[in-house]
């Protein structure tokens, strides 16, 4: 038996950093709004008929015990479904390595809906986000709230995220985000995201809060002009909470010429920031004209807002 899962990456348009354990503690509270990409992680999973447990991501594991594992996201899971040795093994439509599009969340999505099919457990959308938030913060404590939820559950929502409730979902018209081409243009540059979120001000990012009750309003009275104003502000403000978020000067770089471009209506770094991807809003039909512009900086891929969140097989 083999199990096939895929889990979409997020992509965040205001409110990052207000999901975070530390601002919900000190606020009570934090919001975003964002939309599952249609780039996926992949996790397969299957019976080796050996004793090793084998586990193929950018190198190759074997080892007798799941303990042992050094990926962090194969390990926690094996361990927390008890499954026996297993191949595991990982893939991406998309650099995700420090990418900001919260590929650790995915995977561990991806990986809890792999080993609970495995294993036979039935388990929602929602309870497998609430597990898998649960994996990662064993190594990874920063992890935001919005990255699993926002990854797991499709379509294009605010999340509300309120301290000892669970998260509350609204769902927004996606026909929205149509009017744009929307485009990722990989910076080159990998990073951790701990030391950013290290160095986030969360007094700072708690002017963030109101705007995502503005851009709700704005896309629900389908008022472009408001929603570019506020996304850019977002961003403006996102830069403010913590000076590694622009620090490179090859993204300091980017981010001025792209704000620059007539095309382009609304520009962020997607996660963090230090690296990743930037996420661009622009004008329809415009490949060609971006291609020519930006192929010297950064590889550029078209992404849409996915209606599917965490899906899996068995073959």
């Amino acid at each position: 038996m083999m199990i096939i899962t895929k889990c979409p990456l997020r992509v965040s348009l205001v409110g990052g950093s207000t999901d975070l354990q530390a601002f919900i503690d000190k606020y009570g509270r934090g919001s975003v709004i964002s939309f599952p990409s249609t780039l996926y992680t992949y996790i397969t999973i299957h019976d080796n008929h050996t004793d090793k447990y084998i586990i193929n991501y950018s190198k190759k594991e074997e080892v007798d015990d799941a303990t042992e594992i050094k990926n962090d996201v194969a390990r926690e899971g094996l361990i927390y479904f008890d499954v026996g040795p297993v191949t595991v093994t990982f893939n991406t439509d998309i650099l995700s390595e420090g990418s900001g599009l919260a590929s650790s969340s995915s995977y561990t999505i991806a990986i809890v809906k792999a080993l609970s099919m495995y294993q036979g457990i039935n388990l929602s959308e929602f309870e497998i986000c609430r597990i898998a938030l649960e994996l990662e913060r064993k190594f990874n404590p920063l992890t935001g709230y919005q990255d699993g939820y926002g990854s797991g559950i499709g379509g294009f929502k605010r999340i509300d995220f309120h301290k000892d409730r669970r998260p509350l979902f609204r769902y927004l018209d996606v026909a929205f985000l149509e009017k744009y081409d929307m485009y990722l243009v990989n910076t080159g540059i990998k990073r951790s995201s701990t030391p950013v979120l290290q160095s986030v001000n969360v007094e700072k990012s708690a002017t963030l809060l109101p705007l995502v009750d503005e851009m709700e309003t704005a896309i629900e009275a389908n008022d472009y002009d408001a929603f570019e104003r506020i996304f850019n502000e977002g961003w403006k403000q996102k830069k403010a909470t913590s000076n590694m978020i622009t620090a490179n000067p090859k993204i300091k770089q980017m981010d001025e010429l792209f704000a620059k471009n007539p095309k382009i209506h609304a520009v962020k770094l997607s996660g963090a920031g230090g690296g990743g991807y930037f996420l661009l809003l622009c004008d329809k039909h415009v490949d060609a004209i971006m291609h020519q512009a930006f192929d010297n900086i950064g590889k550029i891929t078209k992404i849409h807002a996915n209606s599917q969140g965490v899906v899996g097989i068995k073959v």
